[in-house]
């Protein structure tokens, strides 16, 4: 049997959580340096650099190599090898050493089978446990080559301290402090190299050029664009000022087409001699014109809508003609936009089909049937209620006779009920039908006992319930009252 732990750690790696627990109290200073570097975040990023298939998994050492590491002591601490600890089976972690004595460091490895010949050599401090023994399966199943070194490393994220067994440990720096030194560097790296960039990106020109345009190119203003007049004559009474006075862009003047630059300023700026040939007033005609013919526009959508209309009327009434809709109706009337005469619609096939059945008695006594006036027909409840007279009465006749039975009346009766059954079976053969004349089924009755005996009777005769404490006892019963026998033959047999 191993011995208790007190400590425990989870190692998060790319290959999954490795959930060790440690012998704190056999191996004091081993555990101390794992979890003071734990703490300090010196294994985050650590890569497992051996792999010995079936044997062990070896890490710790930043560098990756296998020929790096450090402990919190500042040299190698010695080894704490414990007559109860041995390596019987995998999942054991040990301290690492270089093949001596006394030598050990921030690596450490986990077996993967049994390996006895490592006892008295390493110091073990800790065991893997759970299903987390399967992911260090797993890291001892990766690809490896001659040098026992794994193709694609799995790597150490982050180790989490769930049971510090020592509360005196002070960490040089922590973890977390760690992560955010090493974010700030990368965060400095980056500013720096964006700066040497720009540094490098910039044109100098002072410098001595060759490129003959380019540097006359930049150092270019942007050209600006002169503003022209824009005119409304027909909301202002002084045109020939608004023309002086209001601006707009060239792009303005004209776009609908995108003519070169020599046309645009033409159309634009005007000759004086073509200022004075056009009317004052030319804008107002145009919008005028434009005005008039949105309106014939207009006008004669309307016009093909109208017609488009009284194309579909006429269409409809030429159908309502053919179904019979219009009939005794006048053609001007619908055409006028008067009221239609309404007429009788044509019956249903449903219609026909129930006005056949309403004719009949039965439909006539349901509910629905109606007299020629529409009215509603009362129910004709007589044969019914002459039927349900005469069940009455075959019930009736049919009763079990009471204890006294025999009279002549009962015997009467049931005489009255053969022949009936008997005339009714030749009425069925006269007719050729097959008739149940076997009315004895109304006799039956449907009771239920008062109470569960019958089943529990049934349960009793069919079931039988055995009790083991009952068996125990009966048993010890039947030893006792068998020594009470045999110590009075023996009383007996001494007198």
């Amino acid at each position: 049997m191993a011995l208790p732990t007190r400590g425990r750690v989870i190692i998060n790696t790319t290959a999954g959580e490795l959930d060790i627990e440690l012998w704190s109290r056999e191996c004091p200073k081993a555990c101390r340096n794992f979890i003071t570097l734990a703490m300090e975040g010196y294994y985050d990023g650590v890569i497992f650099h051996r792999i010995v298939p079936n044997f062990l998994v070896q890490t710790g050492d930043r560098t990756g190599t296998g020929g790096g590491g450090e402990s919190i002591y500042g040299e190698s601490f010695e080894d704490e090898v414990h007559p109860r600890l041995r390596f019987p089976h995998r999942g054991l972690v040990a301290c690492a050493n270089n093949g001596t004595k006394n030598s050990n460091d921030s690596q450490f490895f986990i077996t993967l089978d049994r390996a006895e010949e490592l006892h008295g050599k390493h110091t073990l401090f800790g065991r893997c446990v759970g299903d987390t023994i399967y992911n260090v399966v797993k890291i001892g199943a990766m690809e490896i080559d001659k040098d026992e070194r794994p193709i694609y490393p799995p790597k150490i994220k982050s180790i989490r301290i769930v049971d510090n067994p020592f509360d005196d440990i002070v960490p040089r720096i922590t973890a977390e402090e760690k992560r955010v030194q090493q974010r700030a560097r990368e965060q400095a790296q980056k500013e720096r190299e964006e700066a040497q960039r720009r540094k490098g990106a910039k044109k100098d020109t002072k410098l001595l050029s060759f490129g003959g345009d380019d540097g006359d190119e930049e150092e270019k203003e942007p050209t600006s664009f002169k503003k022209k007049p824009l005119t409304r004559p027909d909301l202002l009474d002084d045109a020939e000022e608004s023309m002086t006075t209001t601006t707009i862009p060239d792009f303005v003047t004209n776009i609908s087409s995108k003519p070169s630059k020599g046309k645009e300023r033409e159309e634009v700026a005007p000759s004086k001699a073509d200022k004075a040939s056009k009317p004052k007033h030319k804008v107002v005609e145009d919008i005028t014109e434009i005005r008039e013919k949105h309106t014939r526009e207009q006008a004669s959508k309307l016009t093909e809508k109208q017609a488009e209309i009284q194309r579909l009327e006429a269409d409809i009434r030429k159908l309502s003609k053919r179904t019979g809709g219009n009939a005794g109706g006048d053609s001007d009337d619908s055409d006028s936009g008067h009221t239609k005469k309404k007429t009788k619609p044509a019956k249903s096939y449903l219609e026909e089909e129930l006005s056949k059945y309403s004719k009949g008695r039965l439909f006539a006594a349901g509910v629905g049937g109606r007299d020629k006036d529409g009215k509603k027909k009362k129910r004709d409840e007589t044969d019914v209620l002459a039927m349900l007279d005469g069940f009455r009465g075959k019930l009736k006749d049919l009763q079990p006779a009471p204890s006294t039975s025999g009279s002549g009346k009962d015997r009467d009766s049931d005489d009255m009920d053969v022949d009936t059954e008997a005339d009714v079976g030749a009425k069925a053969k006269e007719e050729g039908l097959e008739v149940d004349s076997d009315r004895g089924f109304l006799n039956h009755r449907l009771s239920f006992p008062k109470d569960n005996s019958e089943e529990v009777n049934k349960a009793e005769r069919d079931y039988e319930v055995i009790d083991p404490r009952q068996r125990g006892a009966r048993a010890k019963q039947e030893e006792k009252d068998r020594r009470n026998a045999a110590r009075g033959r023996g009383g007996r047999g001494r007198r």
